[in-house]
């Protein structure tokens, strides 16, 4: 069980970074990430 969680959130993982295609994409992506954990702190 706990190896089929590992192999899912790698998977997962994986093809998120994919999307991303570049580091400046992924720059962008992490950027957007932390704004909207930080709009959902103020609230």
């Amino acid at each position: 069980m706990k190896r089929l969680a590992v192999s899912l959130m790698l998977l997962v993982a994986v093809l998120g970074l994919c999307a991303c295609n570049t580091v400046n994409g992924l720059g962008q992506d992490l950027e957007k990430a932390g704004e909207a954990i930080s709009n959902a702190a103020k609230k």
